[in-house]
């Protein structure tokens, strides 16, 4: 058996939770690959929301087991009040809810150099989420880290106070900031409880011999390959590998075990924090995308950037990760606009390419193609026939250029409103 993947293919927020939750019913198992709790996966259904930072997306639906590999970071603090708030809605899932024991730990100190780091780099700031996620993966390569199996040692808190004293060196070489160590070290390890009570298991083990049993497992990507520590808009970039590649370190799975890849991409653009971002917008249009789109983080709450469609980026990522299928999500947010565009080339030394550069800057002149809107409502099209025939040649035209058929077409929030393509 193989096991299939969802990655995002810009940078993040495309809706990879709505299409992971959508697909889980055909699958027995849903397993994190990397990231922390900088992820923010939205679903809503039954009239409310959720957002799941470093469970799975899995998690709702019944029967299902859900897995936090090791590639993943995890913030107990974080992870216990994710836990808290699923038990509140009645749902039962613990014992559908495994931990791997190589998974690294975010400790407070890990946030308190994180929010140091990015105070004292003024306007050359990366845009960090201030979650310790950075930090957390310097020391995992630096060979310093705590992981989840580690809360079992009999030295645990020496090993603790060994990395927290690194830390506070590292952190005397910037400027003092507010925070509050000790309060937020008094809630790390009374949320560490919570930890242990969780089934913990040998990662690797557990998703190869479920492969081996006939399982299907379908693995689930954070942010987006555009933030991917090797490919993306480095230096701002998010600090784990994002693309499909990673789910083969971040699960322990072999990469001829890797099936179908789902690549999901917004019908426009958006990037939360700094970085190149060629299409964005500025002014009343960017706003109105803002807008239409409710495009502030699931996680910070900032307001995202928006941005036509990048196709040159798109083929970039699609080619990175091998892409078989794509969704299509927030199509309904540009239902009110009397025309879109699409930027088809970049414009770098005098010619049009649809290659990304090794060096994306800010203002790369951009070639757009323009296309009609619209303007009517999806919300009752429950098939891609049904849909407006501008936005059917809309598709098609985004089909070909990819060269990637588009098999899921979310028309809103819901967990409904999706349109699946025979």
């Amino acid at each position: 058996m193989k096991i299939d993947v969802i990655v995002g293919l810009q940078w993040g927020d495309e809706g990879k939770g709505k299409i992971v939750d959508y697909l889980a019913t055909d699958y027995d198992m849903v397993c994190r690959f990397q990231g922390g709790p900088n992820a923010g996966h939205t679903l809503k259904f039954d009239g409310k929301k959720f957002v799941l930072h470093t469970i799975p997306s899995g998690i709702f639906r019944a029967n299902l087991l859900n897995l936090i590999g090791n590639g993943v970071v995890i913030d107990p603090i974080t992870l216990e009040q994710e836990i808290i708030e699923l038990q509140t809605t009645g749902l039962t899932f613990l014992d559908r809810l495994f931990v791997a024991h190589k998974a690294h730990l975010i400790l407070p100190t890990h946030r308190l150099l994180d929010a140091a780091s990015e105070a004292s780099k003024g306007a050359a700031k990366i845009g960090s989420t201030l979650r310790g996620i950075g930090p957390t993966y310097m020391d995992k390569t630096g060979r310093n880290g705590l992981r989840v199996g580690d809360v079992f040692a009999p030295d645990f808190k020496s090993r603790y106070q060994t990395l927290k004293e690194k830390h506070l060196n590292l952190a005397a070489m910037y400027p003092e900031i507010d925070f509050n160590l000790a309060a937020e070290e008094t809630k790390w390890f009374a949320s560490l409880e919570c930890l242990r009570r969780l089934q913990h298991v040998d990662g690797e083990y557990f998703v190869n011999q479920a492969l081996d049993a006939g399982k299907r497992l379908l693995a689930e990507g954070a942010q987006g390959s555009m933030l991917d520590i090797d490919f993306g808009t480095y230096p701002f970039v998010t600090s784990s590998n994002t693309i499909t590649a990673g789910l083969c370190t971040g699960l322990g799975v072999a990469p001829k075990r890797v099936g179908k890849v789902i690549g999901i991409t917004k019908a426009y653009c958006t990037r939360v924090g700094s970085g190149p971002f060629p299409s964005e917008l500025y002014g009343e249009e960017g706003e109105a995308l803002r807008k239409a789109g409710n495009e502030f983080g699931a996680t910070t709450g900032r307001p995202r950037r928006c941005g036509w469609i990048d196709l040159p980026q798109l083929k970039y990522t699609i080619m990175l990760n091998g892409v078989d299928e794509l969704a299509l999500t927030k199509i309904d947010v540009l239902n009110t606009f009397a025309s879109i565009k699409a930027a088809t080339h970049y414009h770098l030394d005098g010619k049009d390419t649809d290659s990304v550069p090794f060096e994306m800057v800010e203002n790369i002149p951009l070639v757009y193609r323009e296309f009609p809107g619209w303007e009517a409502d999806t919300d009752a099209c429950l098939q891609r026939q049904d849909l407006p025939q501008a936005l059917q040649d809309y598709l098609y035209f985004l089909e070909e250029v990819l060269e990637t058929p588009i098999k899921y077409i979310s028309t809103g929030p819901e967990r409904q409103k999706l349109i699946v393509t025979p």
